[in-house]
């Protein structure tokens, strides 16, 4: 059941745009900019708690030279995780029960990052994108049983509509659906779920984890069409995931999933199907039942933590080292690419040993292209480096240092 509010929401709303750095950032120094575009760094100080304030830092390159968080950047207030659309940085509160905001940062006339406007809005746990908006989504754990759905305006920050669903009835087993995920599919918006029972001391058991759901929502109404449903691998993402699933440049949508082992000690069935890459061909909304990339075998018995869209059939993934771990937030992972048409795997080299990593950074660079994929790394011992991988080589370069704690995001903007 969904319920609508065009222009409305049970949130206030904030819209303030303006060209202005915060008064806490008035005594920064202003970065020197050459050309007419900045990679935007988001990283966390040294010797900070993993969800303590980010600093907005800028750069010209990624792969040489030294930025720092101290006395440099745009700091945030609290927890934030970041999307980069329509040529400005979004941050998003994540206001741990109560009211979240979404912050936008864009370079001025001379290629300084400066705030553009404030939105307050819910705390939400899904973001994604769609033509010139961002697709918001709170997600209940327990209690109330309506998830909210929010079209965003990317060029203007407001909140164009409100649309709401019936998390309990929408799963359909006496469990509640949990998105992961919003993504742009044509002109739908297809949002991935797992299953969680979501009751006092048992919020994300499961008995779920051999079936795979999306949930598909017509645009702009934020109607629900239909729920497209499969039984060869687990479900797509997982918590705060947002990536696994992309519509690649043919039409074809392909989704990844982990295939959690879970922990039945813990609530969670662990799931007895592989980790594994379906497919929705273009034109359909159905999964393609000749299609199965089989992504744990051609791995050698490991699976999936994250999966990146590139550029035409191929993906980066982010791969356990251990045959026996899944589960989200990996700080000690590799990485590979894959052709998704032509089921073919394969290890990138140059990159730091998975026992040796403190931290990968959640949201990487990738070109515009698809041929460059750049992530945020810390290794024991050093101030996180960003490392560039070469998509067509698959091999991975050490490049500009970050003196923080570690990387979060990463990504760029022209002016």
């Amino acid at each position: 059941m969904l319920k609508l509010s065009i222009k409305q929401s049970l949130f206030a709303v904030l819209f303030v745009p303006f060209f202005a750095s915060c008064d806490k950032d008035n005594d920064v120094p202003q970065p020197e900019v050459a050309g007419n575009f900045q990679y935007i760094v988001v990283a966390t100080p040294e010797g900070s708690a993993s969800e303590a304030s980010d600093y907005l830092l800028q750069t010209g390159s990624l792969t040489e030279g030294s930025i720092t968080t101290v006395g440099a950047g745009i700091e945030q207030d609290g927890y934030r995780t970041f999307v980069f659309h329509k040529n400005k940085a979004f941050s998003l509160l994540y206001g741990q029960g109560n009211p979240g905001a979404v912050t936008t940062y864009a370079l001025d006339e001379n290629g300084v990052l400066a705030r553009y406007s404030n939105l307050q809005t819910e705390t939400v746990q899904v973001f994604g994108t769609y033509n010139d908006e961002l697709i918001l989504i709170k997600t209940p754990r327990q209690g109330d049983a309506n998830a909210g759905i929010y079209r965003i305006d990317a060029v203007n920050p407001q909140i164009l509509a409100t649309g709401y669903t019936d998390v309990v009835q929408l799963a359909g087993n006496g469990e509640r659906a949990h998105f992961t995920g919003a993504f742009q599919v044509g002109d739908k918006i297809y949002a991935p779920y797992m299953c969680i029972k979501g009751v006092a001391g048992q919020v994300f058991h499961t008995d779920f984890t051999d079936s795979t759901w999306i949930a598909v929502y017509s645009y702009p109404d934020l109607k629900l069409e239909k729920v497209i449903k499969d039984n060869r691998t687990s479900y797509l993402g997982y918590y705060y995931a947002q990536n696994g699933m992309a519509q690649i440049e043919n039409g074809d949508v392909y989704a990844f999933s982990t295939a959690t082992l879970g922990d039945i000690s813990q609530g969670i069935t662990p799931s007895t199907k592989p980790s594994a890459a379906i497919r929705i061909k273009k034109g359909t909304s159905e999964f393609d039942q000749s299609y199965f990339f089989n992504i744990q075998e051609k791995s050698g018995g490991y699976h999936l933590e994250r999966a990146f869209y590139l550029s035409g059939t191929k993906f980066l993934l982010t791969i356990h080292p251990d045959k026996t771990t899944t589960g989200s937030g990996a700080s000690k992972v590799k990485f590979a690419i894959v052709d998704v048409v032509a089921q073919s795997f394969t290890w990138v080299t140059g990159l730091p040993e998975p026992e040796a990593l403190v931290d990968v950074s959640r949201l990487p660079y990738i070109s515009d292209d698809g041929q460059v994929i750049a992530f945020g790394i810390t290794v024991a011992g050093e101030y996180p480096h960003v490392y560039t991988i070469d998509v067509a080589a698959a091999k991975a370069t050490k490049g500009l240092e970050v003196v923080s704690g570690s990387i979060t995001s990463i990504g760029k903007l022209t002016f």
